[in-house]
């Protein structure tokens, strides 16, 4: 074999060397673009009012609908054709907290009082009064799942109650909904407190 066979020979396998590092450098890259998302959306930390964010200005900006939100919405239920189409839902606004609760229980404590205490005066400024809401219960995956459901409910009709026992909210602006444990925001850590939250949903309809 020529000297010019052998240099081609080396040449041709450098070249394979490199276009495999190539590819491996671009499975790596597509592996931690893949799986990064998917933490972020596990831990679930900022979507959870808590300490100093919890106040009547951020409730009313994050509670409060987009006006062109609405305006599709109502000319999507205005189009008249006869051939069915599946619904277009726009997202709700919502907001959720850390009300915390005594253990096994669906009693209210001194600090969710509080929450709540700021949760109510949204619910009446003049931005808030023309809707409605959902407060929804939710529960962490731990335990029976039909008995989180059941806790989760009652959460969510202790939290209603006392919105309109101690701020005096219209009953029918306010609609109670367990959860149960089917919406964890936190599944890295079952136990977070964040899966134990309660979110409340603005209802566009």
């Amino acid at each position: 074999m020529s000297t010019t066979h052998l240099i081609d020979g080396h040449h041709a396998q450098r070249i394979a060397r490199t276009i495999a590092c190539a590819l491996c450098v671009f499975a790596a890259f597509a592996v931690v673009t893949t799986v990064h998302p998917a933490r972020a959306q596990d831990s679930g930390k900022s979507d959870v009012l808590t300490g100093a964010q919890l106040n009547e200005e951020k409730l009313l900006d994050v509670l409060t609908p987009d006006p062109d939100v609405q305006k599709r919405s109502l000319r999507v239920k205005a189009t008249g054709s006869s051939r069915p189409t599946a619904p277009t839902q726009p997202s709700r606004p919502s907001a959720s907290l850390l009300i915390t609760f005594q253990t096994n229980s669906s009693e209210l404590t001194p600090n969710a009082k509080q929450q709540l205490d700021v949760v109510g005066a949204a619910l009446k400024n003049a931005r808030l009064a023309p809707y409605r809401f959902t407060v929804e219960g939710h529960a962490d995956p731990r335990g029976d799942p039909a008995a989180n459901l059941v806790l989760s409910q009652h959460r969510a009709g202790s939290v209603r109650f006392y919105l309109l026992d101690a701020h005096g909210i219209e009953p029918a602006r306010l609609i109670a909904e367990g959860k149960g444990d089917r919406e964890v925001l936190n599944r890295a850590f079952p136990a977070a407190p964040e899966n134990r939250r309660v979110t409340i949903v603005t209802n566009l309809e």
